[in-house]
C-alpha cells in the first residue's frame, strides 16, 4: 500500500518537531494524541485510566467484575445534598452485600458549581463521611472532555443531545464493563436500585 501524501506531510511535521523538541517530547504529543481518540475504538471502561483525588494513575480495571455508578459531582449544586446522602447510602448498604462501585468525578463545567481545588473537595467530602471513591477534577463535555465521559455519552446518549446536561448525571456500568444505563439529576439514586439489582 503506497503512502498518502497526507501521512507523508504529517510524518515530515514530525521530524521537524522532533528536531526542535527533541524526541521524547514528540512521542509524548503522540501518545496522548492516540489516547484522546482510542475512546472510540475501547470494547469497556476497563481500558480506561483516569486520577483519582490525589492524581494518582488508577486503571478501571481495578473494578473489573463490580456494578459501577460513574457520576460528576459538584459541592455547590441543588441537587447536592441529596445525591450525596444517597450515594453514601447506597454505598453503605451495597458495596459488600453486592460489591456496588460508586466513582465520583468533580467537574466545575456547570454553573461554576465545584470551583476547589482537589484539597478542598476532599475536606468537603470528608464532612459529609463519603465513602465511595472520587477522582481529579475533569471536563465533562467539550473537546477536552476526559476520554472515559466521551465514551460514556457515545454509549449512552442523552435526550435530544448526547452531551451531559448538569451536575449529578448518573451512568451505570454492569459487571463486564458496558454503560448499560444513563440517568440525569432529576432521577435521585436511590431510584436507580430497580436498574442496579438488574446487574448484580
Amino acid at each position: 500500500m503506497g503512502i498518502s501524501k497526507k501521512q507523508t506531510f504529517l510524518a515530515l511535521i514530525v521530524i521537524i518537531v522532533g528536531a526542535f523538541l527533541g524526541l521524547e517530547p514528540v512521542i509524548s504529543l503522540l501518545r496522548m494524541s492516540e489516547s484522546n481518540e482510542n475512546w472510540k475504538e475501547a470494547k469497556s471502561v476497563y481500558e480506561f485510566t483516569v486520577n483519582d483525588i490525589h492524581g494518582q494513575p488508577v486503571s478501571l480495571e481495578k473494578y473489573k467484575g463490580h456494578v459501577l455508578i460513574i457520576v460528576n459531582v459538584a459541592s455547590k449544586c441543588g441537587y447536592t445534598n441529596n445525591h450525596y446522602t444517597e450515594l453514601n447510602e447506597l454505598y453503605e448498604q451495597y458495596s459488600e452485600s453486592k460489591g456496588l462501585k460508586i466513582l465520583g468525578f468533580p467537574c466545575n463545567q456547570f454553573g461554576g458549581q465545584e470551583p476547589g481545588d482537589s484539597n478542598q473537595i476532599c475536606e468537603f467530602t470528608k464532612k459529609r463521611n463519603v465513602q465511595f471513591d472520587l477522582f481529579e477534577k475533569v471536563n465533562v463535555n467539550g473537546n477536552d472532555a476526559h476520554p472515559l465521559f466521551k465514551y460514556l455519552k457515545h454509549k449512552q446518549g442523552g435526550l435530544l443531545l448526547d452531551a451531559i446536561k448538569w451536575n449529578f448525571t448518573k451512568f451505570i456500568i454492569d459487571k463486564n464493563g458496558q454503560p448499560v444505563d444513563r440517568q440525569g439529576p432529576n432521577v435521585s439514586p436511590k431510584a436507580l436500585l430497580k436498574t442496579l439489582e438488574k446487574y448484580w
